[in-house]
């Protein structure tokens, strides 16, 4: 690769860091936003479900329809709303106000990690696509994982005013670096719209998306609200929270390592063992929750295997299901996560609103066994050929 080459990748890699960390880092704020605001836990969790869903509508529809027009300038109108959001969001002292703040980004959110993989793969020669892509992916897995403790840290040692000004300085800093390094990128070829809507008549995706969302749900029911867990069952300080988190996040880069080599010997009982081992996880989680070194290592090990589901396994279930339209299936790998964050982020809610915070960890189990009757179903109900093992 080119240095220029290299120079874009990195500007796409931490701008996906930046939108992903808007994304998830509130995780990280959870109990500050509730305080600051004056709301329940489980409404400040709208933060994440609502964004969550808000992605979900337009993940396989806004990037089709912004497909035509100059790569440069989406990105920057993408990053421009982000940036314009955060800042509201420092400032604003109303929920539904920040609420809005966040909703309206969020349809944008799709359109930028599309272009950045598409951006990536074309910047290369073709043998070369799939190493620039796994780069910019590096920026989706830290703005998941390293977003949530980094403001988590901001928000105890100064404000939750500092801890959102965080996200507003990165995606500010890459709407310029955007701005002068990156060159015009006219779109050459439009792809066709039928092309890739076809895959949806195909069953095995179907079960794909489901399987995705539940395995999701699995881990944002419960995560969602990990920082409240750790405040309230685990009676943790702020910094030995933002330590926790800090723990999760570092091994979920692992379980992503784990997961690609897993994914690439031994797909089909690599996708079956992570949900039943996670399942074994909570159980123990739900026991020793009130245990601060317990909780410390139970948390790495739920650490690598989320970060195998999240990213890895997640992609592998879509993109094997509908090799013919990668585009169309990334679209729909992001939709699908985000439906399953709404939805475990809207049933762990429930679980604390009903049972109390040590209760929410049945969210996950819950989404966990119906998993495992979609990946049996995906996995078994079709030919060799469209097996998960091909």
């Amino acid at each position: 690769m080119t240095k220029r080459t290299h120079l874009l990748i990195l500007i796409l890699t931490i701008g996906v860091f930046g939108i992903l960390n808007t994304e998830m880092g509130v995780i990280g704020i959870m109990p500050s936003i509730a305080d600051h605001f004056h709301v329940s836990i489980s409404k400040a969790g709208l933060l994440v479900s609502l964004f969550a869903l808000t992605i979900a509508v337009s993940g396989p529809t806004l990037p089709l329809l912004f497909s035509g027009i100059n790569r440069k300038h989406v990105m920057l109108l993408v990053l421009g709303v982000f940036v314009l959001g955060n800042m509201i969001s420092i400032f604003t002292s109303h929920f539904t106000t920040l609420l809005m703040a966040r909703i309206i980004p969020a349809f944008f959110h799709p359109i930028y990690c599309s272009l950045a993989f598409t951006v990536a793969a074309s910047s290369v020669r073709q043998e070369e696509a799939p190493k620039a892509v796994s780069k910019v992916f590096i920026g989706v897995s830290a703005g998941m994982v390293a977003g949530v403790p980094i403001a988590s840290f901001i928000d105890s040692a100064v404000s939750y005013e500092m801890a959102m000004t965080f996200f507003a300085i990165v995606n500010f800093i890459v709407f310029i670096a955007t701005l002068i390094f990156i060159p015009s990128m006219p779109v050459e070829e439009k792809l066709s719209y039928g092309t890739q809507l076809s895959v949806l008549k195909k069953p095995i995706i179907w079960l794909s998306i489901v399987t995705v969302v539940l395995l999701n749900a699995a881990i944002f029911g419960v995560y969602s609200y990990f920082a409240e867990y750790l405040k309230t069952v685990t009676n943790m300080s702020s910094n030995a929270i933002s330590l926790t988190l800090f723990i999760f996040g570092g091994a979920n880069i692992i379980g992503n390592i784990v997961a690609g080599k897993l994914l690439t010997q031994r797909p089909t009982k690599s996708i079956v063992s992570f949900p039943l081992v996670m399942v074994g996880v909570y159980i123990i989680l739900f026991f020793t929750g009130q245990f601060t070194v317990p909780m410390a290592m139970i948390t790495f090990i739920w650490g690598i295997l989320a970060g195998g589901l999240m990213a890895n396994i997640n992609q592998y279930l879509i993109a094997s299901s509908a090799p013919e339209a990668p585009d169309f299936a990334n679209g729909l790998f992001i939709s699908s996560c985000n439906v399953g964050t709404t939805i475990g982020s809207a049933v762990g809610g429930l679980f604390i609103s009903e049972m109390g915070i040590q209760y929410v960890v049945l969210a996950g189990i819950l989404s966990l066994i119906l998993s495992l009757v979609t990946i049996f179903l995906r996995t078994y109900m079709f030919s060799p050929a469209q097996q998960l093992s091909r």
